[in-house]
C-alpha cells in the first residue's frame, strides 16, 4: 500500500450546508444491529427500541475505530413496522414510555467521541416487515414481497393519505430526537426495497393517486419528508442525506436514470451526502454486480462514476464491495467517490478504519461464510462485540462452517433483550 494510498484515504472531509468535517474519506454504511429491547407482545411494543448496554459498547468500540462517518442503525419510526426484532426504533407514539433523547445521547455520544462525523439513518420496512411481527404489513400498494433468505412477508395493503401524512410527521419527529440528542445528521432510507423505495418504484406502486404514476408523483413522499425534516430541524448543521438505489436490477423497477434525476433534486433540496446502493429483497439486492465492478471491489461505482460530474456539493458514498485500500484509494483518485462506504468489514474489524489509516493491513479480513448468509453472520459478530466477547473470525474455514450451520439450522439465539 502506497504513501499517497493511504494520504488519500485519511484526508478529511468537509461537507458543504453544514460545514461539519470527516476525519477520513472512511464511512461505517448503515446495517441492522437487532442489539436493543424486543418484545412481540403487542401490550409491551412501546418499550421497542431502547438501546441496551450492549448496543451502546458497539458504538463506542466504532466510535475508537477511527472511521471518518458512522452511518448509525438503521432505525425505524414506526415500531410496528421495523427492519427486524431488536432495531433500535424511534417512535412518536411511544414517546411517554422512555425518554428517548437521554436513551440515544450517550449512543450518539460514545460514537463521536474520536472525531467521527455520526448520521442516523432512519427507515420503515413496508411490505418488508416479516410476518413474524406484523400480520398485514403497509406498503405504496399491494404488491407482495417474496420470501428471502428465511424471511417471508404477508401481502401489505396500500398506505391510506392519512397513514401518509402520519409518516412523514415520524420522520420529521426522529429527526428532532436525533438533533436533540445530538446526532450531526439524519440519511433517509430509500434503498435496499425498503418503504419509501417502495413508492419510488413503478413495479411496487400502482398507485393512481398522487403518490402514483408518474415519477414526479412516486418521488412526492421522499420530497415531503424532506422539507417536513428540515421545517422541523432548521440548523443547517444538522447533515441531511440518502441512501438510494442505483437502480431496483429488476424489469420495471426503480431505474438508473430515474435515480439520476432524483439524486439531483436531492442535492438541490439541501442534500450534503448522497449513498448509492442497488437491489432490493426481490432482485436479491445487494449482491448485483458486473464482473467489471467486481474487479474494482465496487459493486455500484460505475453508476456514481456516471453520476458524480453532475454534483455540485453534495459528496458521494459508494457502499457494497470495498475490501482492499488500494481499490478504495483508486475510486476516490478517479473523484468516483467521496467516502468508501464500508459494512460487513467493520463487523469482522470494528478497528479496520483505523488499522488502514495506520497501514498496519492492505485489506479486510476474509469472510468464508457464503453471500447470501453474510448478513445473519455479521449479526452475530455484532453481538459478539456488544456484549465483548471475542469476534468470530469467518475467515476461519471451521468458524465460518459453523456459523453457517447455526444460521441454517435456526439455531441462533437472539441477541436482543425483551426489557431493560
Amino acid at each position: 500500500m502506497s504513501a499517497a494510498d493511504l494520504s488519500l484515504i485519511a484526508s478529511p472531509l468537509t461537507f458543504h450546508h453544514s460545514g461539519k468535517v470527516a476525519p477520513n474519506r472512511l464511512g461505517k454504511s448503515a446495517m441492522t444491529e437487532r442489539l436493543c429491547v424486543w418484545n412481540d407482545d403487542p401490550a409491551e411494543a412501546g418499550n421497542r427500541g431502547q438501546p441496551t448496554p450492549a448496543y451502546l459498547h458497539l458504538y463506542e468500540e466504532w466510535g475508537r475505530g477511527a472511521i471518518g462517518t458512522i452511518i448509525v442503525g438503521n432505525v425505524p419510526c414506526d415500531a410496528r413496522y421495523p427492519e427486524a426484532k431488536g432495531n433500535a426504533i424511534i417512535d412518536r407514539d411511544h414517546k411517554d414510555n422512555w425518554d428517548q433523547v437521554a436513551a440515544f445521547k450517550p449512543v450518539f455520544a460514545a460514537a463521536k467521541a474520536h472525531g467521527s462525523v455520526v448520521i442516523v439513518q432512519v427507515t420503515h420496512a413496508g411490505r418488508q416487515t416479516q410476518n413474524t411481527i406484523a400480520e398485514v404489513p403497509v406498503s405504496s400498494s399491494d404488491v407482495l414481497c417474496p420470501p428471502l433468505g428465511g424471511m417471508t412477508f404477508n401481502k401489505p395493503r396500500p398506505m391510506t393519505i392519512a397513514e401518509i401524512e402520519d409518516l412523514v410527521d415520524r420522520f420529521a419527529y426522529t429527526a428532532k430526537v436525533l438533533y436533540d440528542a445530538g446526532a450531526d445528521g439524519i440519511q433517509l432510507h430509500s434503498a435496499h426495497g425498503y418503504l419509501l423505495s417502495q413508492f419510488l418504484s413503478p413495479r411496487v406502486n400502482h398507485r393512481t393517486d398522487k403518490y402514483g404514476g408518474s415519477y414526479e408523483n412516486r418521488s412526492r413522499l421522499l420530497f415531503e419528508i424532506t422539507d417536513a425534516i428540515r421545517a422541523r430541524v432548521p440548523d443547517t448543521k444538522f447533515i441531511m442525506s440518502i441512501k438510494i438505489n442505483s437502480a431496483d436490477f429488476s424489469e420495471g423497477g426503480f431505474s438508473p436514470e430515474e435515480s439520476k434525476q432524483t439524486v439531483l433534486r436531492l442535492e438541490a433540496a439541501g442534500m450534503d451526502i448522497i449513498e448509492l446502493s442497488g437491489g432490493t429483497y426481490e432482485s436479491g439486492g445487494f449482491m448485483h454486480k458486473k464482473e467489471s465492478t467486481i474487479k474494482r471491489e465496487a459493486y455500484f461505482v460505475e453508476f456514481a462514476e456516471n453520476i458524480r460530474p453532475h454534483l455540485k456539493t453534495a459528496k458521494l458514498m459508494v457502499t457494497g464491495g470495498f475490501r482492499s485500500a488500494p481499490a478504495m484509494a483508486d475510486a476516490l483518485r478517479s473523484h468516483a467517490c467521496d467516502i468508501v462506504g464500508l459494512g460487513r468489514p467493520l463487523t469482522a474489524e470494528p478497528d479496520l478504519s483505523a488499522l488502514l489509516i495506520a497501514g498496519k493491513t492492505a485489506k479486510a479480513k476474509a469472510n468464508l461464510v457464503p453471500e447470501p448468509l453474510q448478513t445473519g453472520s455479521s449479526v452475530l459478530q455484532l453481538a459478539d462485540i456488544g456484549h465483548g466477547k471475542p469476534i468470530r473470525s469467518l475467515e476461519d474455514k471451521a468458524v465460518a462452517d459453523n456459523v453457517v450451520a447455526a444460521l441454517m439450522g435456526g439455531k441462533v439465539a437472539p441477541a436482543y433483550p425483551a426489557r431493560l
